[in-house]
């Protein structure tokens, strides 16, 4: 598999989990486990990038606006960096506010902690009672609100994104939805995508 075949992969299994996981935010442990499996890919393409390989280096996330000018604003390389840049900031804020909240619950590493509903008000959460009378915890507060407003800018900005690929990138937007095989015209040797 060439590298770009792999960066494809990664970034299909990435997209499909993170709809997935935004998709099911009300869903518990499957939100959870979804957010979890997100870690461990930003983890992965992390550690990928200290390979050395430069399509797979984090210099791909950094906007240069070195020869940006008003005739070649809308398809220079910024634009695409940038975007970038603001799904990767999104995704890793959401997905570590994610683990924040959950603390280990899913993956059964929390350990058991009573809290009384006037300790939970003091440090910000609230809480309701479930059917069969005991309390059950709501949203963790500013925490809970960051990850949920951190989730939806970043489907914004996914959005713009795939928008961008596919007026003003089409066989980039293509090849990454795996819908053309490379060509000359993508991939040129010494540059990236």
């Amino acid at each position: 598999m060439s590298i770009m075949q792999g960066l494809r992969a990664y970034h299909a299994a990435l997209g499909l989990l993170v709809i997935a996981a935004f998709l099911t935010g009300e869903l518990g442990i499957i939100h959870a486990v979804l957010g979890y499996a997100i870690a461990v890919i930003i983890g992965g393409r992390l550690i990928a990038a200290l390979s050395g390989l430069r399509q797979l280096g984090l210099s791909r996330f950094y906007p240069q606006f070195e020869g940006l000018t008003l005739g070649n604003a809308i398809t220079h390389p910024a634009i695409s960096k940038t975007l970038l840049a603001g799904i990767a900031a999104c995704l890793i804020l959401a997905s570590a506010t994610g683990i924040a909240l959950d603390r280990g619950r899913t993956l059964g590493l929390a350990t058991s902690v009573v809290v009384t509903e006037a300790q939970a008000r003091d440090e910000g959460r609230e809480y309701h009672r479930d059917a069969e009378g005991r309390d059950a915890k709501q949203e963790d507060g500013i925490l809970g609100e960051a990850h949920e407003g951190l989730s939806n800018f970043l489907m914004l900005i996914v959005g713009l994104h795939v928008a961008y690929l596919l007026l003003f990138k089409r066989p980039l937007a293509r090849f990454m939805l795996f819908l053309a095989a490379p060509n000359s015209r993508l991939i040129k040797p010494g540059r990236t995508p």
